[in-house]
């Protein structure tokens, strides 16, 4: 019986050494050797100050930048409480949400159809960018509040979209702190 426990305790400490330390090592070397800036966060930095990630969306409000997707982690972008709302299609709760949130829209581009990542959260609620159409639809609005031609802000906008990568995965879309960052450095 003894024999029996000694090599389960002999094989419980070496699975723990491998597998709690070993691989994690050696996976977290590798990543940071074949993707250094994912492995780190991809972080922007302005001089030595962290702004974000390019990977995490963050809360921007103001009609001097453009808007991420509403987030429902937490108080909002909170990357602690990262999730969706969970409500289902048939919530009520869900209903009034999108109808503010599209009563809001609507006073800001009254014309144009509502894009629906700006109506709805992601999944995580973390999502750093929005579809192109989303950018386009906030326009005028960001041009307005900074005294920018609109033209010159759709130009910005069109240079920030991303295609699906490797031409496969995803949709066309636009990090929405890239742009936000480009457009601090448009002059009026």
């Amino acid at each position: 019986m003894y024999t029996i426990m000694r090599q389960s305790i002999v094989l419980t400490a070496l699975l723990a050494l491998v597998l709690c330390g070993a691989y994690p090592v050696a996976v977290t070397a590798l990543g940071r050797a074949l993707f250094p800036e994912q492995a780190t966060g991809s972080l922007l930095t302005s001089g030595d100050t962290i702004i974000g990630s390019k990977l995490i969306g963050q809360p921007f409000s103001g009609p001097r930048s453009f808007h991420g997707r509403p987030s429902a982690a937490g108080q909002g972008y909170d990357a602690m409480s990262s999730g969706g709302s969970n409500l289902g299609p048939t919530s009520a709760a869900l209903a009034g949400r999108m109808q503010e949130r599209a009563a809001l829209l609507r006073r800001e581009n009254p014309d144009a159809p509502l894009p629906v990542d700006l109506l709805t959260a992601s999944g995580s609620g973390l999502d750093p960018h929005i579809s192109p159409e989303a950018a386009r639809f906030q326009v005028g609005r960001v041009a307005a509040a900074r005294g920018l031609s609109p033209q010159s802000v759709s130009e910005l906008v069109e240079r920030h979209v991303r295609k699906p990568e490797l031409g496969l995965f995803g949709s066309d879309r636009v990090n929405v702190l890239e742009l936000n960052l480009a457009l601090d450095g448009m002059r009026p």
